[in-house]
């Protein structure tokens, strides 16, 4: 059975507050309830989902279970892992130095790494925030000569400095900076570095005391094996025939600005406050990540020809014209999904689920569907 975490009292406030009145609200929870109490049970992995609206939580389940092992029930304070969603923390961590004046969004790759080679003059900061550095993928980098044996596995992963050295031995980036927009890992594992670099600490130190522990989100971490340990931890799944397979480690796992962060919707809730109310920046200072990108090349675009809008470490694209900010992740066995929107609505709904057959932002968008449907002519 999934496991219920809702405050009644919260989602009537809420709807209130949002105009839909309290007769409407077991209605409208048994609506939200149908779209994810169907995917899991009690052994099977599953999901974790947050709704939140003017300011409230609305909307609070957990559904299936943290591992094969245990068989113990997501809840509100199970750990998942981010994967993709860690960029907005990467890309909040830049604009604090900033605001600090540590880092500047001009500084070049050359003037922070002295070993990097001469096509890193023309990488700033500020490309590696909004994806226009052009720089290669470094999991394609990681790909063996044919016949030879991988340096790398789920048990002896990828570190970000070697990342940085095989970004190293590249004489040219795929595109010239700023020209283009094409989403990149590299660009934010490398930004993870610079954090490092600049505030003369561990990048899970520096977020550690200048976001996590300020918003009060005391069970988030950016995950370091042998280094700390994740509790109350979901493990990453993969259908496997009929079951399920554990599937919590790649051999990319180990990298830290790009994906590295583990976090649950009880604290996730506190970071959509603080986005809310402006408490790490100022209105002025966060509109810089809101800015949609615009490449010197022309409209910024999907690899499928899609146009796309985005600034730092957020997606910016609106859904049936309502202005969001939203990013998904994906990794071994996990998939995310946060989605904000930014006018009257005032909503925020987090998918994270710890198993790879699910799209959470296609289940994010039906509860979007259900809270902000017209109104019938």
């Amino acid at each position: 059975m999934a496991r219920h975490l809702f405050s009644i009292a919260a989602l009537a406030g809420a709807l209130l507050l949002s105009g839909i009145g309290a007769s409407g609200d077991s209605a409208r929870e048994k609506q939200l309830d149908a779209i994810f109490a169907p995917l899991a049970d009690a052994k099977s992995p599953g999901l974790a989902v947050l709704v939140r609206q003017n300011g409230q939580t609305v909307f609070e389940r957990g559904y299936g279970v943290r591992d094969l092992r245990s068989l113990r029930p997501i809840d509100a304070r199970t750990n998942f892992r981010l994967a993709s969603c860690t960029k907005q923390f990467t890309a909040m961590a830049v604009m604090l130095l900033v605001h600090d004046g540590k880092m500047r969004y001009d500084t070049t790759l050359a003037e922070i790494f002295p070993g990097f080679p001469a096509y890193g003059k023309s990488i700033a900061v500020r490309n590696l925030l909004n994806h226009t550095s052009g720089l290669a993928d470094y999991e394609d980098l990681m790909q063996p000569p044919p016949g030879q044996p991988s340096r790398w596995s789920d048990t002896h992963q990828i570190q970000d400095a070697e990342v940085l050295a095989l970004l190293e031995r590249q004489s040219a980036t795929k595109f010239p900076p700023g020209a283009k927009w094409e989403y990149s890992n590299s660009g934010y594992v490398l930004l993870g570095m610079i954090i490092a670099k600049a505030s003369a600490q561990p990048f899970g130190a520096f977020l550690r005391q200048r976001i996590f522990a300020p918003l009060g989100m005391n069970h988030t971490l950016v995950f370091e094996k042998g280094k700390n340990e994740v509790q109350d931890r979901a493990y990453g799944h993969s259908k496997s025939g009929e079951g399920w397979q554990e599937t919590d480690q790649s051999p990319t796992s180990a990298t830290l600005g790009d994906g590295g962060i583990y976090s649950s919707l009880e604290d996730l809730a506190k970071w959509d406050e603080a986005l809310a109310r402006h408490t790490l920046l100022s209105e002025s200072e966060m509109r810089d990540a809101l800015i949609p990108v615009a490449p010197a090349g022309g409209p910024a675009r999907q690899p499928d020809g899609k146009p796309v809008s985005y600034g730092f470490g957020w997606f910016l694209d609106p859904y049936q014209e309502h202005p969001r900010m939203w990013h998904s992740g994906g990794t071994m066995g996990f998939r995310t999904n946060i989605q904000r929107f930014l006018d009257n609505n005032h909503l925020t709904i987090i998918v994270l689920c710890n198993r790879s057959d699910l799209d959470p932002g296609a289940l994010a968008l039906k509860v979007v569907d259900i809270l902000l449907a017209r109104p019938q002519p």
